[in-house]
């Protein structure tokens, strides 16, 4: 039970839900009602958080819904001791170990509302509602998908974000970067660690700056300024690229770094965003700018990657418990 009643004139945010998604449910354990914090996403974030706060001896909810941003990932890599593990296999261990902490719930559950104050939140779930003294959001983002041709379909089989998770398996092959904005188009210089052979494009949405051109051609990285109209694909690999004039370029695999955006569920939350748009969290406490609520992985950093996201998730929770512990020991709540 909470040391002290929960503030009846808490409001409720405004609704925001999260899909549903069909994987396994869990340890079967009956939920509770009261809960030290409870956590939104159960990617690498979330399951790292929950175990740091299992160890941490805290009630612990894991709420884990909505199709997994890798869900197109045949395997996870860059991950020690895990490398090449299917992403499913890889959330199949995390809940497994978590079984050893009877204090750590893990529920197929859609996070509908969040309302309340620190110490006394309120989480109206699919299924009833839960209270929780603190929120860690590992919620990850949504990466908004341009409306190009075939690129959806290649998306995570074709077309990549992140050289270390899957350059390696495509090394030596013909690289295409699809920049967004000139300050991105020296990431083919980057792309030249694993091929030769990278040709930038920027499908004609700005001017290249001449110092840029000069700085790409001696590393052998070409420049195309054309419109691209369609990816062309074989299977689930490319095979051209093709554009608004001229002939169509040969490629094998793209890299890109599409839009993001926070999921409805932070955004109505109200957190404060950087101007890139990830959540903005204090250094110490990973705590956001409402009180009680922090938030650990790709929702705060554009250094994104599974393990990125686990240790993020994993010293959210770590400094999330130790002011959480200080404060229940000093009002004498704890056993």
């Amino acid at each position: 039970m909470f040391a002290e009643p929960r503030s009846k004139t808490a409001p409720i945010l405004p609704k925001a839900a999260l899909c549903a998604r069909e994987v396994p449910t869990g340890y079967g354990r009956r939920m509770q009602k009261n809960y030290d914090v409870v956590i939104v996403g159960g990617g690498p974030a979330g399951l790292s958080a929950a175990l740091a706060l299992g160890r941490g001896r805290k009630r612990t909810l894991l709420c884990d819904s909505g199709p997994p941003r890798n869900a197109a990932a045949v395997h996870m890599h860059n991950f020690v001791t895990r490398d090449g593990t299917p992403p499913a296999e890889f959330r199949r261990i995390g809940r497994q170990q978590l079984e050893t902490y009877p204090n750590v719930e893990v529920h197929e559950e859609r996070v509908e509302e969040i309302g309340g104050e620190r110490g006394h939140f309120e989480v109206r779930l699919a299924s009833g509602i839960v209270r929780a003294r603190r929120i860690l959001l590992c919620t990850g983002m949504v990466d908004e998908l341009p409306e190009l041709d075939g690129y959806r379909a290649l998306w995570g089989s074709a077309i990549f974000q992140c050289p270390y998770c899957h350059a390696w398996e495509i090394q030596d092959r013909r690289f295409a970067y699809l920049a967004s904005k000139p300050e991105m188009l020296s990431f083919g210089l980057f792309l030249r660690g694993w091929t030769s052979d990278v040709v930038v494009l920027t499908d004609a949405r700005f001017d290249v700056p001449p110092e840029l051109r000069a700085a790409l051609a001696p590393a052998g990285v070409g420049v195309d300024e054309r419109r691209i109209v369609r990816l062309v694909a074989n299977g689930e690999r490319l095979e051209r690229i093709e554009f608004a004039d001229g002939a169509p370029l040969a490629r094998d695999v793209m890299f890109a770094h599409p839009p993001q955006r926070q999921v409805d569920l932070v955004r109505a939350l109200g957190v404060e965003l950087d101007a890139a748009g990830f959540v903005r969290v204090d250094e110490l406490h990973r705590e956001t700018s409402v009180p009680g609520i922090h938030a650990g992985g790709d929702l705060v950093s554009p250094a994104q990657g599974a393990i990125i996201a686990a240790a993020s998730g994993s010293f959210a929770a770590a400094r999330l418990n130790h002011a959480l512990t200080i404060e229940l020991a000093s009002s004498g709540a704890l056993p």
